[in-house]
């Protein structure tokens, strides 16, 4: 199968911002995840084949990423994948159906060490603002980082809101999750 050809198959173009009917995108009614930022594919690739009944979109801006994350995936294997070149602001509500996300996976995010950059940084109000108008209610936002003064950001950043709760009494864990994936930005 060509690049092309999967590309068909695998990609959702939001040019159009055409609001998304998930039934009409993978043909049935599962629950979707979402990954913010798949990187090089592999925690997309493999999360698919551990919960084959669950629907996956894997969100990346950057298009050679794109392109290297569906040359990657297989038709047969990955049926329930599909990927996206998308900027996840207040806008993606014109393509992504309020209340319509279960899970959230967000690996590995920018750290921008330097407080000068910290504007960069993807947690943020806003940001966290348009998760909770895409997730459903008891959704869960899962974020992995392995920097620790990031992972204390992300931490006061959610802390605050009366919208998100932690499963964790520090707010996050130290341990990985049974059946970890490591991925190229970790």
């Amino acid at each position: 199968m060509t690049l092309e050809e999967k590309r068909d198959f695998f990609e959702i173009d939001c040019t159009e911002r055409k609001l998304w009917n998930f039934m009409e995108i993978f043909g049935n009614d599962n629950q979707v995840y979402l990954e913010i930022g798949s990187g090089m594919g592999e925690f997309l690739r493999m999360r698919a084949l551990i919960n084959h009944n669950r629907n996956f979109i894997g969100i990346e801006i950057k298009d050679k990423r794109l392109r290297q994350i569906i040359n990657n995936l297989d038709v047969q294997r990955h049926s329930n994948v599909r990927v996206t070149r998308l900027f996840v602001d207040e806008k993606v509500t014109e393509v992504i159906p309020e209340g319509s996300i279960k899970k959230v996976f967000i690996n590995h995010p920018d750290p921008w060490p330097k407080k000068k950059h910290h504007k960069n940084r993807l947690i943020q109000p806003a940001f966290i603002d348009t998760l909770n108008r895409i997730m459903k209610r008891k959704g869960i936002v899962w974020i992995a980082t392995d920097d620790q003064g990031y992972a204390q950001w992300i931490v006061d950043k959610f802390s605050v809101r009366p919208d998100f709760e932690s499963l964790y009494e520090e707010g996050f864990s130290r341990e990985p999750e049974a059946g970890h994936i490591v991925t190229y930005f970790e």
